[in-house]
């Protein structure tokens, strides 16, 4: 096992409890621990989701001090011509899953992808962005209550029938798009930097 500067931990800047649960559980089986921390990092508007996460991670590794993660997604969906996008929170603030239905009320075409990109940055080093892209499709109806966000309408491909909401965290783990990118990122930190 190699030796990190910052033991084999992942300091992870979000406010969300939810996405801090499912990164802990994606992490630690790269035997990596997740520390929160919450550190108001700027939260640009760009049709870039990578370019929203790089910005933040850069602000907050030099706001705190330390080597840190961050990670920002979207909702791209094929009938609305990839909107919401990266900014799908703010439209998740302001009208909500309901919202989206309604915006597609008529449209059959419903395939859709949330694209994750989690950002690592330290106080001297450029960050570096690892993806991850989950397909699927919009449902017509909410289901479920587990999650956060837009999962309550989003189907995973191969998810049998259920959104990410009707599914445990361990299960939407195997689909999400979050879990793909965290686990591109953990490969890279537990390999020391090498690739």
């Amino acid at each position: 096992m190699k030796s990190f500067p910052w033991g084999r931990v992942a300091f992870f800047v979000t406010g969300n409890t939810c996405k801090f649960d499912e990164a802990r559980m994606v992490l630690a089986e790269y035997n990596v621990a997740t520390a929160m921390l919450r550190v108001k990092a700027v939260e640009i508007q760009d049709d870039s989701v990578e370019e929203v996460a790089k910005v933040s991670a850069i602000d907050a590794a030099k706001k705190c001090g330390l080597p840190i993660i961050v990670e920002d997604a979207g909702l791209f969906i094929e009938g609305l011509k990839g909107f919401p996008g990266s900014y799908s929170s703010y439209v998740y603030r302001t009208i909500g899953t309901k919202g989206i239905l309604e915006l597609m009320e008529n449209v059959e075409e419903r395939e859709a992808y949330f694209h994750s990109v989690v950002a690592f940055s330290s106080p001297d080093e450029p960050p570096r962005c690892f993806h991850g892209k989950a397909e699927g499709k919009i449902s017509r109806e909410e289901k479920g209550s587990h999650g956060f966000g837009f999962d309550p309408i989003f189907k995973p491909l191969n998810g049998h029938d259920k959104t990410f909401a009707e599914m445990t965290k361990e299960g939407k783990n195997k689909y999400s798009h979050r879990a793909l990118a965290l686990g591109e990122f953990a490969e890279w930190y537990t390999s020391g930097f090498q690739k």
